[in-house]
């Protein structure tokens, strides 16, 4: 038995009813690329990969990809967003409150939405989002030393 090939970036964009660009393929390529990217870095990737690009049009595209279910979007508190290349799973991110760092770590429990509320109040709950906050590795030893 072989394996079905991994699709391309291309025929990502078109299963998810998008329409492939040379801008929408080089942003998800450096979005999946990168680790957990702000826009600003995302457009250098991108104008990296294929020339000039706006922020406006770097913005859009990152709608769409989210919308599409493509590339997740995070927004800690008191941070600019952030996207990242991994959905389709159930896991959560750890922030480091001295440098912002941000790092993916998966559910203790495992399947979403990982959380049960003490009251659903009738809503139909499918999704957790957890944010640990501590400081980083590096972070610690600077603070030691």
């Amino acid at each position: 038995m072989t394996a079905s090939p991994t699709p391309t970036t291309a025929e990502e964009l078109r299963g998810a009813g998008l329409r492939v660009t040379a801008a929408r393929v080089a942003l998800l390529e450096t979005v999946r690329d990168g680790d957990h990217l702000g826009v600003e870095a995302i457009a250098s990737g991108v104008r990296d990969r294929v020339g000039h690009i706006s922020l406006q049009a770097v913005y859009e595209a990152l709608h769409a990809l989210t919308a599409a279910g493509l590339v997740r979007r995070i927004e800690p508190a008191g941070h600019p967003a952030r996207f990242e290349g991994r959905v389709g799973d159930n896991h959560h991110h750890i922030v480091c409150r001295s440098c912002g760092a941000v790092v993916d770590v998966d559910c203790a429990v495992g399947e979403a939405p990982c959380l049960t509320a003490a009251d659903d109040r009738g809503f139909a709950i499918d999704e957790a989002e957890v944010v640990y906050w501590g400081v980083c590795p590096d972070c610690s030893t600077a603070r030691s030393s």
